[in-house]
């Protein structure tokens, strides 16, 4: 019966294992070889086909997506699908990636006749430089490794590790090459967090229209409470005659003005009002003006335009429901 003590061993040792196979998986891509299949993929006009069977085509999967958010166009193909028809998503402007640890994988051969007659480059990712499918591509990426952490030699565990990574170093290199950034990322993660921060803008998230809180200055306390109580973001905007913005009113202020016992039916908000508040463009990002709220200190901000006129309003509990925080 196995204790505690030994599962920690067992799992340490897998680590040691697969440590040793990145190290040894440097050399390959310290070569002419990954250098040659980054200009390949880099001048493709088309899309990089990932293939695999089996465990290869769960990483080629991991794989493919890695390409596809970071500005590769790539999907993954099926070996066995492709012989039934979905080769026909290839085009002759596309590259194939073809990933099999033994290089012998038969889906994927069986396809490389037609791919040939196409005229599509493969690029071979194996762990045998001398296996078929190395020898028939255009150019082969080593993904050797000195040994599996399975015990038993079988389960792909090491070299599939490599060939993640190889994945990873293609991706990655090709990301820096083709000066990809991080607004190029979240255009294609537009339903993650990421996307949200880069992408919403305060014009997108901010309360506008009838539902900006809005009163003149010459109001008294009471009513201004009243507008802050409807429209329920905790403040007011203040204007002019001219609809100028001269100061925001917030529940904070109210906190301090009854402690001051101030008369709220009588005195006007413009007494009692925060002036020179802290404003925001509606063009900024969203992410922006919580970085505002954050250094102010605050947790809402009045947006302006141009003439310094209100046009929206938002509020820290805005910045959460848009996934901004």
């Amino acid at each position: 019966m196995a204790n505690q003590t030994q599962f920690r061993q067992w799992g340490r040792k897998v680590i040691d294992i697969e440590k040793a196979a990145l190290e040894h998986l440097y050399q390959f891509v310290d070569s002419e070889a990954f250098g040659q299949a980054c200009e390949l993929i880099l001048q493709c006009k088309g899309k990089v086909i990932v293939m695999g069977m089996g465990k290869s085509g769960h990483i080629g999967n991991k794989i493919s997506a890695t390409f596809a958010s970071t500005g590769t166009p790539a999907f993954f193909v099926h070996p066995g699908e492709a012989s039934h028809g979905d080769l026909g998503a290839l085009a002759k402007n596309d590259i194939i990636l073809a990933i099999s640890n033994s290089g012998e994988s038969s889906e994927i051969l069986t396809l490389m006749p037609v791919i040939q007659r196409m005229g599509v480059p493969v690029i071979a990712v194996t762990g045998k430089p001398d296996s078929n499918m190395a020898k028939l591509a255009k150019l082969h990426l080593c993904i050797e490794v000195p040994e599996e952490a399975c015990p038993l030699g079988l389960a792909p565990t090491s070299s599939t590790t490599a060939t993640l990574v190889m994945g990873d170093a293609l991706a990655v290199a090709l990301l820096q090459a083709k000066g990809f950034t991080r607004d190029d990322f979240a255009l294609s993660h537009p339903g993650g967090s990421l996307g949200r921060k880069l992408l919403l803008k305060v014009n997108d998230i901010m309360h506008q229209g009838g539902d900006l809180p809005l009163v003149k200055q010459n109001i008294c306390i009471t009513e201004a409470l009243y507008e802050i109580s409807n429209k329920g973001l905790g403040m007011t905007a203040v204007i002019d005659d001219s609809n100028v913005l001269v100061g925001i009113f917030t529940d904070g202020d109210l906190r301090r003005v009854i402690d001051a016992e101030v008369n709220l039916r009588t005195t006007p908000i413009s007494h009692v009002m925060t002036k020179h508040c802290v404003t925001s463009p509606a063009n900024i990002l969203a992410a922006q003006a919580l970085q505002i709220m954050d250094e102010k200190n605050i947790n809402g901000l009045i947006v302006v335009n141009e003439q310094h006129q209100p046009i929206g309003a938002l509020n820290m509990l805005d910045m959460v429901k848009a996934g901004v925080i």
